[in-house]
C-alpha cells in the first residue's frame, strides 16, 4: 500500500477512533457516568455534594412517607374513639328515655323490668362491640409508635443539615475560586497590543518549551478565542494540561483537537498522550484500543514503540 493510500485511509478511520468513542472513550469528567474518573477539583465536589444532597431527598422523602402513614393511622384511630362515644352517648339517651317514659306513664314493674334488661343486654353488646375496637386502637397504638420509631432513626438531624451546608458553601467557594482563576489565565488585550497572532503564538510555544504551562495555556487560548489555528492551538492546551497531570482536560482538548484536523504531523504524539491520559485515569479498555490504533496506523514512530510498552503492560 503506497503512502498516499495510506494517509487517505487514515484520514477516514482516526476520527472514527476519536470520535465515535465518545462518551465511553473520552467519559472523562462525566459526572453522569455510575463509575466517574479523571474528575477535576470541581466535578470532585460536585460529585460529593451531589451524592449529600442525594441522601438527605431520600430521608427527606422517606420522612415524608411516613408521617402521611401516620396522619391516616391517626384519622383512623380518631374516627373509631368518636365511634365508642357516639355509641356509649346512645346508650345513656335510651337509658335515660326509658327511665322518664316509665315515670311518666307510671309502667307495672314487669313491663319496665322487660325493657330494662333489653336496655341492658343491648348495651352489654355495645360494650363487646367496643372492646373489639378499643383491642384495635391499641394494636394502632403500637403500630404508630414503630413508625415514630423509624421516623427518629431516618430524622436529619440538625448537625448532619449543617454539615451539607458547609459542603454546599465549599463547593460554592471553589467554583469562585476556579472562576477567578480563569479569569486570570486569559490575558488581557493590553498584553498583546502591537502582537500579532503569530507573534503570540511564538510567546505561547516558548513558554511550553520552558515548562511554564500554566502561562503558556493562557496565551493558546486566547488565540483559541481568535480562532488562530484552532487545531494546533487546542493540541498544544491538551499538551500543556497533560504534563500538569491535568488528564481529563488534556483529554477534552485532545478530542477536540482531532475533531477539528485528523491529518496534522502531532496526530501520534496526540493518539499516545490521549491513551497514557484513559490509563493514568483508569479507563484501561479504551486506552488499550488508542494504543492499538496508534501501533495499527503509525508502526514506526517513537510514539507507537511506547504505545506497545504500555500496552503489554495492560495485556499482563
Amino acid at each position: 500500500m503506497n503512502t498516499a493510500k495510506s494517509i487517505a485511509i487514515l484520514a477516514i478511520i482516526l476520527p472514527c477512533y476519536l470520535l465515535s468513542a465518545e462518551p465511553s472513550a473520552f467519559g472523562a469528567g462525566d459526572l453522569n457516568n455510575p463509575n466517574p474518573y479523571g474528575l477535576t477539583s470541581t466535578e470532585a465536589v460536585l460529585l460529593e455534594t451531589k451524592k449529600n444532597l442525594n441522601k438527605v431527598v431520600v430521608k427527606s422523602n422517606n420522612q415524608a412517607n411516613e408521617v402521611e402513614s401516620l396522619r391516616q393511622r391517626v384519622d383512623g384511630l380518631q374516627s373509631i374513639i368518636e365511634s365508642i362515644s357516639t355509641s356509649s352517648h346512645e346508650n345513656r339517651v335510651k337509658i335515660k328515655s326509658l327511665v322518664d317514659e316509665n315515670m311518666a306513664k307510671n309502667q307495672n314493674g314487669v313491663e319496665y323490668e322487660k325493657r330494662v334488661s333489653k336496655v341492658i343486654e343491648d348495651n352489654a353488646n355495645s360494650i363487646a362491640v367496643n372492646t373489639k375496637e378499643i383491642e384495635k386502637i391499641n394494636q394502632l397504638i403500637i403500630e404508630i409508635s414503630k413508625i415514630v420509631d423509624s421516623i427518629n432513626e431516618s430524622y436529619v438531624t440538625k448537625s448532619e443539615f449543617n454539615s451539607l451546608v458547609n459542603d454546599v458553601n465549599k463547593f460554592k467557594d471553589l467554583v469562585a475560586k476556579e472562576l477567578k482563576a480563569k479569569e486570570k489565565q486569559t490575558p488581557k488585550q493590553s498584553t498583546y497590543e502591537g502582537m500579532s497572532n503569530g507573534e503570540i503564538e511564538t510567546k505561547a510555544k516558548d513558554l511550553y518549551d520552558k515548562k511554564s504551562y500554566s502561562e503558556s495555556i493562557k496565551y493558546y487560548k486566547y488565540l483559541i478565542d481568535k480562532n488562530y489555528k484552532p487545531a494546533r492551538s487546542h493540541y498544544m492546551v491538551g499538551e500543556a494540561e497533560y504534563y500538569k497531570k491535568n488528564y481529563a482536560e488534556a483529554i477534552a482538548y485532545f478530542k477536540k483537537s482531532a475533531s477539528l484536523y485528523s491529518k496534522a504531523d502531532y496526530m501520534p504524539l496526540l493518539m499516545l498522550h490521549t491513551a497514557i491520559s484513559m490509563d493514568e485515569t483508569g479507563d484501561k479498555k479504551n486506552a488499550a484500543t488508542f494504543y492499538d490504533a496508534l501501533i495499527s496506523q503509525f508502526p514506526n514512530s517513537d510514539s507507537a514503540k511506547t504505545a506497545k510498552s504500555r500496552l503489554s503492560k495492560i495485556q499482563q
